[in-house]
């Protein structure tokens, strides 16, 4: 029979037959003899006795008969001691009650050396199953896809142990890649750790690797595309674990292994955030979030729901989103957590108003915002009563109920604009500022650059467009763009909700600039496509509003590094809100109205001096002369944070 069939009724009465020959075998080795003296036999016959009767019943009533032996860990091993201590405690409070009734003769020193006995014999009939099904595994697995893990950390080592636990997955992990020198020529379990990412090409060349599986959540895009790039060139299949970010539970497994994305080629350093702060602030709280159905918006409101607030409400204007994320989230809060929906437009001041009054959130995330620069400067009208105005009327609401703390999602399009979207943002800016100061409170601003995998993102566009088979429409070739992922995004969001005071400015230390016309030809070459042979890239020119590059702050702010090291906070921010705010408002909003979009330029270029247009504005009467092609958007219809419709 396998150690494997082994089952814990085995196990008790092994146990049994241990427990009455430890004792035994510990007077004599106290003897150092092979026999036992007759002075001690009767002494010996009654604490083999005790101790039987009470390892057993403390063993069962620890749980070691409910453990499946083949994955026996750390916890079980520390499990077997417990028993071990707590039942030699009893016996010998037992055996030494006895002899004070009894004339027993009997060592000392046999309540120790019977303990270490059974811990021995005990634990070691146990992890003999484990030791017997590691065989097992290990030559069912021979024979599978060649597997070489990169990252010999947490991550590696977990994706290796469910391969070796899992024979189905037809998985051999051949080694490992590291570039920890310390780790070269060591093994984690079992499996060799065969050098660093230098040796890469050779290693997959010799050891006839079918798969590399890149286990680094916390890499930074530029090792991610080394590796993904010696694998390329030699045709070996590439799979990677999700970042950091996504890992919020800590927990590895293959069904998590994806091919690799362009969002891991521009992953940079993790930001090291204060979670036990961020959950301290939201916790038994009641939290909104605008825009909640968006891909900010939902991501935040799960990563909220995990913090545990007494209610989080999602406002939103789109109900098939907000009926899609409001189902998630009820299957994943806990009863402590009451989510409610709310289907509303920012733009209608007694409808929020209503809404706050209502359920007096304590905290209000601002995602909601139109994003696209290009339909923005078709549309002016509604960029302002939907960024502006909406905005006034959300912090004119939370103010009225005495709302703690509100954030708002800027965008760098904000800095300098050149576009009617990054106007109406700044001018949201300033409206939070002016709030900030009024009333005291901590309303702040949080700007980031594009996002990427959100909607209408420039990611999405260039993947349609080589699924169409081309070709990619770059605007500029020189046209770069800051960069971040989702859960980048709104880890920053979340930070800045702790760290504001009121009346500040948060960014995040976005890196190097990235070209569009480098990425999408990464995007190309990761869809197993060559640039100018399978797909061409074509330049179309900017398009009204559009700069070549993006800035991250208004000049005269003055900026520093907060306690976290990729987060800048520009605290003079405040000082930037005009005396005239709310007379400029009142014409901006007239304008609208009216749908004046030389009357709303006007008006924001005297709001915000920085402001200067690209083009003339198109009226939204006037018909444009050259219409671009809706079916395919272009390339610079990069995605700004507030990723969400109206609301």
């Amino acid at each position: 029979m396998y150690l494997t069939n082994l089952r814990n009724r085995h196990f008790f009465l092994l146990d049994g037959l241990i427990l009455c020959l430890t004792p035994l075998l510990a007077i004599l080795l106290r003897l150092d003899r092979i026999d036992v003296p007759h002075e001690f036999l009767h002494g010996l016959l009654i604490y083999t006795a005790v101790s039987l009767i009470v390892r057993l019943v403390t063993f069962y009533q620890l749980g070691l008969y409910r453990r499946f032996w083949q994955y026996a860990s750390i916890d079980e091993l520390s499990q077997i001691v417990n028993a071990v201590l707590i039942s030699t405690l009893f016996v010998w409070l037992l055996v030494t009650g006895i002899r004070a009734l009894l004339p027993v003769a009997l060592p000392r020193s046999i309540f120790v050396l019977d303990a270490v006995l059974a811990l021995l014999f005990v634990g070691g009939s146990r992890f003999s199953v484990r030791l017997s099904a590691q065989r097992r595994r290990k030559q069912t697995n021979g024979h599978g896809r060649r597997v070489l893990v990169v990252g010999a950390g947490d991550a590696g080592s977990m994706l290796v142990r469910e391969i070796q636990h899992n024979p189905q997955l037809n998985l051999k992990a051949v080694g490992f890649v590291d570039d920890d020198a310390r780790k070269h020529h060591m093994q984690i379990l079992g499996v060799p750790v065969l050098g660093g990412q230098q040796a890469l090409p050779r290693l997959i060349t010799e050891h006839q690797i079918d798969r590399v599986i890149i286990a680094m959540p916390s890499a930074p895009g530029r090792a991610i595309r080394q590796v993904a790039t010696t694998c390329e060139k030699l045709g070996v299949e590439t799979k990677i674990l999700p970042g950091i970010y996504e890992l919020v539970d800590g927990t590895v497994t293959v069904k998590q292994l994806r091919d690799v994305a362009i969002e891991d080629l521009l992953r940079r350093d993790p930001i090291q955030t204060d979670i036990a702060a961020v959950r301290d602030l939201l916790a038994g709280r009641r939290v909104m979030v605008t825009g909640g159905g968006g891909s900010i918006g939902s991501e935040l409101c799960r990563q909220i729901l995990r913090c545990q607030p007494k209610e989080l409400v999602l406002l939103g204007h789109g109900e098939n989103s907000i009926f899609e994320i409001t189902n998630e989230l009820q299957r994943l809060s806990k009863p402590e957590t009451k989510i409610s929906a709310v289907i509303a437009d920012v733009r209608f001041a007694e409808r929020i108003r209503t809404v706050f009054e209502r359920f007096q959130p304590e905290i209000v995330f601002h995602t909601a915002a139109h994003k696209h620069v290009p339909l923005m400067e078709l549309n002016p009208a509604e960029a302002i009563t939907n960024n502006v105005l909406g905005t006034r009327n959300l912090v004119q609401a939370a103010a009225a109920v005495g709302t703690a703390h509100f954030v708002m999602i800027s965008t760098d399009k904000a800095v300098n604009p050149t576009s009617v979207m990054g106007a109406s943002k700044r001018t949201a800016e300033l409206l939070v500022h002016q709030t900030a100061r009024q009333s005291g409170k901590a309303f702040v601003a949080v700007r980031f650059g594009n996002v990427l995998g959100s909607r209408g993102s420039v990611v999405l566009t260039f993947r349609k467009q080589i699924a169409a088979g081309g070709p990619v429409t770059v605007t500029d070739p020189e046209m770069t763009r800051f960069f971040m992922t989702i859960p980048e995004a709104v880890q920053l969001v979340l930070q800045a909700a702790v760290l504001g005071k009121g009346g500040e400015v948060f960014v995040l230390d976005m890196g190097e600039p990235v070209k569009i016309v480098d990425l999408a030809r990464d995007l190309i070459e990761l869809s197993g496509l060559e640039v100018g042979r399978d797909i061409d890239i074509q330049f179309t020119g900017t398009r009204p509003g559009e700069k070549l590059y993006e800035e991250l702050f208004v000049p005269g702010e003055q900026y520093h590094r907060t306690c976290h090291e990729k987060i800048f906070i520009a605290g003079n921010a405040s000082s930037f809100v005009p005396v005239d705010l709310d007379e400029s408002l009142s014409g901006l909003a007239a304008s609208a109205a009216r749908s004046d979009a030389e009357a709303i330029i006007r008006g924001l270029q005297n709001l915000i001096p920085e402001y200067e247009p690209m083009r003339p504005a198109v009226t939204e009467k006037e018909k444009p002369a050259a219409k671009p092609d809706k079916s395919t958007p272009l390339a610079g219809e990069v995605l700004t944070p507030g990723s969400v419709h109206v609301g």
